[in-house]
């Protein structure tokens, strides 16, 4: 469905494309089909094409790489300290998908002693896979793509994700965010950070992630010349506090982190 693997792939690249591609298949499978939905104790729904996508992307990697760790949203984590660990959100945006929403995707990182080496945002209904690999950059269905060279916060189109949450424990914040920018848009998942990537917007402000939601934009962000971190300006890790902002530019993310401060 994705990118093809070429004579230069290497066995991580070329596995994150058949995770891509089964992910892409079973999650288009269940789509707008009214599936049965189940809450967690977050209550953030879950349901049979989330568990089949994990499961399935366990499998595979349980075969090619066993001695690798996995960290997934709906199974779990394995050694963190592991030298080599998978991270896996199967479907970014349940409520999208149960809603009939394209706007959902499958999210992949492959991370070595903590660094991110590869990063993967599927987009399995739009039929658009962004990838990023340490040192070789950024792709959108294999063509190069790099983020906007806005610097001015006056002149961005900023995406401001998780709306709800952030009027209930981030009023001020929200309060700010709808002073700045040339365009502003209310959304959810990992689209708006896939949009920065590509240069199609220019930054992301977003709340209460999981290192599964964070870790895969991060390789793809990075890699397409954007800048990701928390809120402090602080790197990402397994242990951030989820509030994550997303620019196109240095400038324009030392301008957010100094206006979220």
């Amino acid at each position: 469905m994705f990118e093809s693997v070429t004579e230069m792939s290497t066995p991580i690249f070329e596995t994150a494309l058949i995770l891509a591609d089964q992910a892409a298949k079973t999650s288009s499978a269940y789509f707008r089909l009214g599936i049965d939905i189940d809450f967690k104790g977050d209550d953030s729904p879950v349901t049979i094409a989330d568990k089949q996508i994990e499961r399935e992307a366990r499998d595979h990697l349980g075969k090619v790489f066993p001695d690798h760790a996995i960290l997934g949203e709906e199974y779990g984590s394995g050694d963190l300290t592991n030298d080599h660990v998978w991270v896996i959100d199967p479907i970014d945006g349940t409520r999208s998908f149960i809603s009939g929403n394209p706007l959902y995707g499958f999210l992949l990182a492959f991370m070595h002693r903590g660094q991110c080496e590869l990063g993967l945002i599927s987009m399995p209904a739009l039929k658009e896979l962004y990838l990023g690999r340490k040192g070789k950059g950024a792709t959108l269905n294999g063509e190069p793509i790099r983020t906007s060279n806005r610097t001015k916060l006056s002149d961005a189109i900023i995406y401001i994700n998780e709306g709800e949450k952030l009027l209930q424990y981030e009023p001020a914040a929200v309060s700010e965010l709808l002073k700045i920018g040339h365009t502003r848009r209310f959304a959810y998942d990992c689209y708006s950070h896939a949009l920065v990537a590509s240069g199609q917007i220019d930054a992301v402000v977003d709340y209460d992630l999981k290192p599964f939601d964070y870790l895969p934009l991060a390789g793809v962000i990075e890699e397409a010349g954007g800048v990701i971190s928390d809120w402090q300006g602080k790197p990402l890790n397994y242990n951030s506090d989820g509030r994550v902002i997303t620019a196109a530019t240095p400038e324009l993310h030392k301008q957010l982190v100094d206006l979220l401060a």
